[in-house]
């Protein structure tokens, strides 16, 4: 049965204008510089006014956490068209740093090379050797599944699936193999290998073809007969097991590390190199910290003036047609629009900087020396209630930003550590535990490593009681290895 009732809720919805700023927030300069571009090219009534900008790149804006100093432009058809705000608003455009609003200026660009790719020289390289037209079939299906780092991952059985299914082609595993091991004959030696075991076979067995020595000969046995003892570092087993000296297995062991584990490199994919490009600068200047924006490739963003002229016309017009109240309508909504983004971009800029400032001003000590032990135990919730803004959006400042400082680019991210009380009771970062853990290990006698248990005793002695299993947490984070697999032979 049918029932009509009256409810009331209380929620609480994000506005068009905040999610707008929600997601500006969250990019960095690269990505905002390209959502600035799209915006220009999907909104008329935003331009680029690089040389008519007159505001200050440094000029501060003051919004709360809240975004209720955004203006509300939404209008609808029915009410009453006024024209006046817009007419009366003369916002000469933005730019976030006028530090590079030189006109002549030539932005630079990175060009991107169109080389034929890591398969294809493949396919050239194997092509040679083949005899027939199967068989280029084989290996092109072969090639087009070796993975980026230049391992075959994908079993042969599963092969001669692929191309049963795809092409209607039949063939079989022994087919394949001896397709394979013409591939595995090209450069770089280790391609097309199923394990690591065979990619370092593969290049031993390469070095032996043009320089074959006892060491090869022992590298090879190790790695096709004793690799489970040699992953694990059992040395004593492997010189018992080979009958060899010590010097002789080193020797063999400094032969092996120098084999190549990813043959080919990552570069079977073709990948881009992805460039850091920082989002914030800070400069040291005659004792003070300075904290800049970098928006060297931003434009200066300003409302259409043709549109605006548009507008005074129907100002003047007494008695507007249905259609030029419906343009004017729809003028009236890309101009919202463009409010509402370069209302978005400078409260980006405010929160971006106050934030960073804010970082700037606890992490003193650090961007003055350059010395990670310097770094205070700071979280997101420290700089929230400093700087009156949510976590959520210190997290979306954090989140992908990097900071260009004296001392090299760092992940925002970077400065965010937790605390750790010492036997005195002062609270450090965890980074500088860290730091002290990396030196101690760095400076270990090789032979016999430091384990998680010495490690810990070490940091007691130092004045930091933290238990085992931190020290085997702290080590994790560092990648490095447990004592066992850090072994060297003398």
């Amino acid at each position: 049965m049918l029932k009509q009732s009256l409810s009331q809720k209380l929620l609480q919805k994000l506005s068009p204008q905040q999610i707008q700023f929600i997601k500006l927030l969250e990019l960095n300069t690269l990505n905002f510089e390209q959502k600035v571009e799209e915006e220009l090219i999907e909104n008329p009534a935003l331009e680029n006014g690089k040389d008519e900008a007159t505001s200050d790149s440094n000029e501060e804006h003051d919004y709360d956490e809240d975004f209720g100093d955004v203006e509300n432009y939404e209008s609808s058809k029915e009410e009453s068209i006024d024209i006046s705000d817009y007419l009366n608003d003369d916002d000469g455009g933005i730019r976030l740093n006028d530090q590079y609003s030189g006109d002549d200026e030539e932005k630079e660009f990175i060009p991107i090379n169109a080389a034929i790719s890591f398969r294809d020289r493949l396919l050239e390289g194997v092509k040679q050797n083949l005899q027939t037209d199967h068989e280029y079939i084989l290996a092109d299906q072969i090639i087009g599944t070796i993975e980026d780092d230049g391992y075959l991952r994908r079993p042969l059985r599963s092969i001669v699936n692929d191309l049963l299914f795809s092409a209607n082609i039949r063939t079989s595993e022994e087919e394949l193999e001896k397709v394979l091991v013409k591939i595995q004959d090209l450069e770089p030696p280790g391609i097309g290998a199923r394990s690591l075991q065979e990619c370092l076979l593969l290049q031993i067995r390469n070095k032996a073809k043009h320089k074959n020595t006892a060491i090869t000969k022992l590298s090879e046995s190790i790695i096709e007969h004793h690799m489970e003892d040699f992953s694990k570092k059992h040395y004593a087993r492997l010189m018992k097991k080979l009958d060899v000296t010590e010097d002789f297995l080193k020797e063999a062991i400094t032969f092996i590390s120098k084999l190549n584990p990813k043959p080919a490199g990552g570069s079977a994919g073709g990948r881009q190199t992805d460039y850091i490009i920082s989002d914030f600068i800070v400069k040291e200047s005659s004792g003070e910290l300075e904290v800049e924006l970098n928006n060297r490739n931003t434009p200066v963003l300003k409302v259409s003036a043709d549109y605006m002229e548009t507008l005074k016309g129907y100002e003047k017009s007494k008695k507007p047609d249905k259609s030029t109240k419906d343009a004017v309508q729809f003028i009236k909504q890309k101009l919202d629009s463009a409010k509402w983004f370069v209302d978005s971009v400078k409260q980006r800029q405010n929160t971006l900087l106050v934030t960073m400032r804010c970082i700037v001003e606890i992490q003193k000590d650090y961007f003055m020396s350059g010395d990670e032990t310097q770094l205070r135990p700071m979280i997101l919730k420290d700089i929230a209630e400093k700087v009156h803004l949510d976590v959520s959006t210190i997290s979306r400042v954090a989140s992908s930003k990097y900071v260009e400082t004296d001392f090299g680019i760092f992940l925002l991210k970077h400065f965010f550590s937790e605390g750790i009380l010492t036997s005195s009771g002062a609270e450090v970062s965890n980074k500088e535990v860290k730091k002290i853990l990396n030196d101690a290990i760095d400076s270990e006698n090789k032979q016999k490593p430091l384990t998680d248990g010495r490690l810990q005793e070490l940091l007691k002695v130092k004045g930091y009681a933290i238990a085992r299993r931190t020290v085997a947490k702290y080590r994790e984070q560092l990648n490095i290895p447990v004592a066992r697999l850090r072994k060297e032979l003398k």
